[in-house]
């Protein structure tokens, strides 16, 4: 992560309405408890010096009973505080990066696992909070607490000050490149994480398919690669621990033992109280203690630089722009495809010059060998993905110069997939609609009735507002299928979509859901896939797609007599 990005990441941080007091207060407090805690040595010194039990007064207990009290105190409001900041970056991290992600065109997670973008949501803005609400304020406070206990240490005694410094040195020369190499790995594991994240999410989303298929062993295979990968480079974080924990151990010992040694010389001459060597070691433990934690900073600090450099690379993908453009009504309209290419990178063209032209009203389908264009097209018309040469009409208007909203809105779309989400039937049936609480129950059952799916919704235990579970498994393919119509109707789009959306069925749900698609196409310009001829043989024009490229077009009697490939597949399906 280069320095800009650093100062793009920092200008967000603050970007976010922190709570720019309770920070302040939290640091002040932090920094309040090290220097609270370093008058704590000079007492014991009084006390070890002057210990008998006459000398011990109400007062001098009270005071250090106080500056306990007072310690613990500040100490937890400021842990509190800091907390309540990390939180608040984080949220405001997430949100930040969820608006975004959820405006990134369609290509984006074409090349992006889905995994690996819940794991930047998720993962990568919680390393970032550790390091604000936790180790970047240790730092500080254990930077403070060194450098005050190191300045009365020398006036103290400048000479065991300088013996014990010794150690410095040799710390930081053992510890650099431990420290480097620790980032590297951490930041090996962060991607191996989310690699792993994203496997997994992926086959438990697909476990039907797993199952069907009877991929457990390979899954489990594939699965167990991913945790032993995780495995081997956990290993090595630990083993750099391993050195690094007994090492700080040993030279802390040594520097403690060395320190005993010469100070219980000093205090036999008499050139050194008791309470003097007591005081001493207390300001080795409070310069000690935050020199490992050092270690650990800096490895949470590279891991936070791989984190926001992922999160950066998200915040600066182009995001689809919603509102810019016309909000051109499109009933009545012509589409037209004027010399469309598209290509989802330089080597592979997969839709090459085509142009047509559908009226309004009309039913369009493509037709087609499999991998042809076919859904592509869809994706053209949707807005997904933009022609790399020619456009899309609608009138005498580029599609692309309406804004995202007011075309998407006037479109619907029902897939093979039957694509659902978790949550009510209600709420899969007003998916979408900006006034959705405003929809009302007759409005609902009337769509429903439309789509055909009265009455099973009504035997459903809660009626509309039965959970449908994760992607709908709880109802079947048709019942779905059937909801997706229902919300196609709830929309009243002007334009339709229908991508196969009987191919998975069985016979005596795809006679329903054909009565509904019937009922919901009349009146509106349709577009058709459809791999089977039956249900497209009274389009009003069929467009035959091969790699790419229209080699036919017409009505069904037309390619019947014109067109060899599509008279074949009609002999195959028709006869």
């Amino acid at each position: 992560m280069n320095n800009q990005s650093v100062k793009a990441f920092m200008s967000l941080i603050f970007s976010l309405k922190l709570p720019k007091l309770i920070l302040i207060l939290g640091l002040a407090g932090s920094v309040l408890t090290t220097l609270v805690g370093l008058t704590i040595p000079l007492l014991t010194r009084e006390l070890v010096d002057g210990f008998s039990i006459a000398s011990i007064s109400l007062g001098f207990i009270a005071l250090i009973v106080g500056v306990f009290v007072i310690h613990a105190l500040i100490d937890g409001f400021s842990a509190y505080a800091l907390s309540y900041v990390g939180q608040k970056v984080v949220a405001g991290l997430r949100e930040v990066i969820w608006s975004k992600m959820i405006r990134l065109p369609v290509r984006y997670f074409d090349q992006q696992p889905s995994g690996e973008s819940v794991s930047r949501v998720i993962n990568d803005t919680g390393i970032v909070k550790n390091l604000v609400s936790q180790h970047f304020p240790q730092f500080i406070s254990g930077l403070i607490s060194i450098l005050g206990a190191v300045i009365i240490l020398f006036i103290m005694d400048w000479r065991m000050t300088l013996m014990m410094l010794i150690a410095v040195p040799l710390t930081v020369l053992v510890m650099m490149p431990l420290g480097s190499r620790m980032s590297k790995i951490s930041r090996n594991l962060q991607d191996q994480t989310a690699s792993f994240q994203g496997e997994i999410q992926q086959t438990v989303s697909e476990i039907k398919l797993m199952k069907s298929s009877t991929a457990e062993d390979i899954e489990f295979q594939k699965g167990n690669k991913g945790i032993r990968t995780l495995l081997k480079t956990g290993l090595k974080e630990s083993k750099i621990f391993s050195v690094i924990a007994p090492f700080m151990y040993m030279v802390v010992m040594l520097v403690i033992v060395v320190i005993i040694a010469y100070g219980g010389i000093r205090v036999e001459e008499e050139t050194m109280s008791t309470g003097s060597l007591v005081a001493f070691l207390l300001y080795l433990f409070q310069i000690v203690f935050p020199i490992t934690s050092f270690a650990m900073f800096f490895t949470e600090l590279q891991k936070a630089k791989g984190a926001t450099g992922r999160i950066m690379e998200i915040l600066d993908e182009e995001v689809e722009e919603k509102q810019q453009g016309a909000d051109l009504m499109i009933e009545g309209l012509p589409i037209t495809f004027d010399n469309v290419d598209f290509s989802y990178d330089e080597d592979d063209s997969i839709i090459k010059n085509m142009s047509f032209s559908v009226a309004s009203g009309e039913m369009i389908a493509f037709a087609g060998p499999s991998g042809g264009g076919k859904t592509t097209v869809f994706g053209l018309i949707e807005r997904y993905y933009n022609p790399t040469k020619g456009q899309v009409l609608i009138g005498e208007e580029s599609i692309n110069s309406l804004s995202l909203r007011a075309w998407r809105s006037q479109l619907g779309y029902v897939s093979q997939e039957s694509s659902m989400m978790s949550g009510t039937v209600r709420e899969n049936l007003t998916y979408g609609l900006t006034n959705a609480d405003h929809v009302s129950e007759e409005e609902l059952w009337s769509v429903a009735r439309m789509a055909y799916a009265e009455q099973f919704i009504q035997e459903l235990p809660k009626g509309l507002n039965t959970e449908v579970g994760e992607r709908g498994t709880k109802l079947s393919g048709g019942q779905r299928q059937r909801i997706n119509i229902a919300r196609a109707f709830l929309r009243n789009p002007k334009l339709l979509l229908l991508d196969e959306a009987t191919a998975s069925l069985d016979s005596q749900s795809e006679q329903v859901v054909q009565k509904a698609l019937h009922r919901l196409m009349e009146g509106r310009t349709t577009f058709v896939i459809a791999h089977r001829l039956a249900t497209i043989v009274h389009a009003d024009q069929i467009i035959f797609i091969e790699n790419g490229e229209i080699t036919g077009k017409g009505t069904h009697q037309q390619l019947l007599e014109t067109h060899a490939l599509y008279r074949s597949f009609a002999e195959q399906q028709l006869t």
